[in-house]
């Protein structure tokens, strides 16, 4: 891994640390990059986080942990955790993710890795896989389908296709433009554990394997402005499906049954058109890698040693 610019380390005695740097992406947007081993001192592979939207480090517990055995390397999306805005708002397209992460690749000398991906960062990282195979050596993705994303949301409720990606799309539009208004009041609410155990038992998430990270997870995510976030969000929404059929390295797609976010059917339909892709389903919401941190993490190995990383 390359030297790492302007670190910062965030750390405290009952976490990891996680290091912070800036990365130029390549129309020039300032990105707030993260990893978990900036001396490259842990003795496993890296993988190339592709995260949920807005979100951040905290919601990956089981990669901080000092003997998780892997090295990732991630960011923070465009206006989100530290990451700059683009200087044209329009340029925050999956396609803009993508370019993102080549450029935290680059910076830290990754040739070429194991791409890992979360929610919308599943469509990232099948869009990079298209682009610049060259790069890719295998994809882990979980609780996200490769495009289309928003006609896959409320599967649950089994809801047909075109109805549930109008409800989502319009209900950010309006989230967006109320965004103004909503955000002095959502970045200050107050998050412990009275908050987290009121939302695990919502339905749209379930209970998690440790608290602590999770409250920090969620701090940060209300960091962001709400309007930007919606931005964030209807933009992405236009990208597409992916075309499968380009997929020629090793695959693997991890589902949960009562995920909101991402239809678990459209990702075991989406395994199924890949040659060698596997598909799990878990008992769980759209954080499974929070709820379930440690069978989340035995999958990820499981598939980092078929890849042979």
């Amino acid at each position: 891994m390359a030297a790492l610019a302007h670190p910062e380390s965030t750390t405290d005695n009952a976490t990891p640390s996680v290091f912070f740097f800036d990365v130029e992406s390549t129309d020039g947007t300032m990105l707030r990059a993260w990893t978990n081993d900036p001396d490259c001192l842990i003795d496993g592979p890296t993988v190339v986080l592709c995260n949920g939207l807005g979100t951040n480090p905290w919601t990956t517990p089981s990669l901080l942990r000092p003997n998780s055995g892997v090295r990732v390397v991630s960011w923070n999306h465009r206006g989100t955790g530290g990451s700059a805005r683009p200087a044209d708002r329009r340029h925050v397209r999956v396609e803009d993710f993508a370019e993102d992460a080549l450029a935290v690749m680059d910076h830290a000398g990754i040739e070429k890795a194991v791409l890992l991906g979360w929610s919308m960062g599943v469509n990232t990282m099948f869009e990079l896989a298209v682009r610049h195979p060259e790069r890719v050596a295998g994809l882990f993705a979980y609780a996200g389908v490769p495009g289309a994303t928003f006609s896959t949301m409320l599967a649950p409720l089994r809801l047909p296709k075109p109805v549930a990606q109008a409800i989502t799309v319009n209900l950010s539009r309006v989230v967006a433009l109320a965004g103004k208004a909503i955000t002095p009041i959502s970045s200050r609410l107050p998050v412990g554990p009275r908050a987290i155990d009121l939302i695990s038992h919502s339905g749209f998430m379930f209970p998690v394997a440790d608290k602590e990270l999770a409250i920090r997870a969620v701090r940060d995510y209300l960091q962001t402005p709400v309007d930007w976030y919606f931005h964030l969000a209807i933009t992405t929404s236009a990208h597409g499906r992916v075309s499968l059929s380009k997929i020629t390295v090793p695959t693997a797609f991890v589902g949960a049954k009562w995920d909101l976010l991402a239809g678990p059917r459209d990702m075991a339909s989406a395994a199924e058109r890949i040659p060698g892709a596997t598909y799990v389903e878990l008992n769980g919401s759209h954080f499974i890698a929070m709820e379930q941190p440690e069978r989340f993490h035995e999958l990820l190995l499981e598939f980092l040693a078929r890849v042979g990383a």
